[in-house]
């Protein structure tokens, strides 16, 4: 009988631990509930406070409240455009991701930033693209740089790039940069002597075609696709005798190491 007091004695104490284990889980719940919601409040408040206080308003007045960095050559009105919107209301409301995408549509726009400076002011950073050659279409003269991208050139400008022949408007952006590559590999093989090439026709990526004057007159090179700098050089060197038996002849084919031969 001893024995059976004990047991009952000890379930007792045991149901004592489990309610009070119940109590103080229930009793953690409902403070993280508290925590979690005081916190919820306060972020609340701070949202509606930086949204709404005019300390963090962005100003049309102020000519620093966008700071626009790193252009040279894109259009600085196409930027502003962007954010003309924002004008008058909280830095904190802009959506800064949805900001960056539209500066990357820009087309002389490789790259971009748009950072909140505390407390109402925003900074653009731009990285323009790098145009290596002009492209000519039915809709007019384009640059073009390294990734195929298509740019429009910008007003009084200058550039002393080669023409690249063989690019069409309507190729994708990738098939357009498998094209560029094909020069920028003829001007590395071809080292300084690349400066005397006006135009390069990247049509057939196995056999490119350059251009380059010579006595004051155009002339067409079929060079192929390697040892660029070891067949112009040759053809230098033999250009007077070929001229002097072939006057008339414009394009030449140096593609054949132990020979050049003259195109009718």
């Amino acid at each position: 009988m001893a024995r059976e007091g004990r047991k009952s004695g000890g379930s007792a104490r045991d149901g004592d631990r489990g309610a009070m284990r119940n109590r103080r889980l229930w009793l953690g719940v409902i403070c993280a509930g508290l925590l979690f919601g005081s916190t919820a409040m306060a972020a609340l408040k701070i949202r509606r406070y930086v949204i709404h206080d005019p300390e963090f308003v962005l100003s049309r007045d102020r000519a620093d409240s966008l700071t626009i960095a790193g252009i040279k050559y894109t259009n600085r009105a196409k930027v502003r455009r962007i954010f003309s919107g924002d004008f008058e209301h909280s830095i904190f409301s802009i959506p800064l991701d949805e900001r960056r995408r539209r500066l990357l549509a820009i087309d002389w726009v490789e790259d971009a930033s748009v950072s909140r400076i505390w407390p109402d002011r925003l900074v653009v950073r731009i990285r323009e693209r790098t145009p290596v050659a002009y492209v000519y279409f039915g809709s007019g003269v384009l640059l073009i740089d390294a990734h195929g991208a298509l740019l429009d050139p910008p007003p009084e400008s200058h550039f002393a790039f080669p023409v690249l022949s063989g690019v069409r408007e309507d190729e994708t952006e990738d098939e357009r940069r498998e094209r560029v590559r094909s020069l920028l590999l003829f001007e590395q093989g071809m080292g300084y002597l690349a400066k005397d090439v006006s135009e390069v026709d990247v049509s057939d990526l196995e056999n490119l075609r350059v251009v380059t004057q010579i006595d004051k007159r155009a002339v067409e090179l079929l060079i192929g696709d390697a040892n660029f700098a070891s067949r112009y050089e040759n053809f230098m060197n033999h250009y007077p005798e070929i001229h002097k038996h072939s006057p008339e002849v414009k394009t030449f084919d140096l593609r054949l190491e132990d020979r050049i031969t003259a195109r009718e």
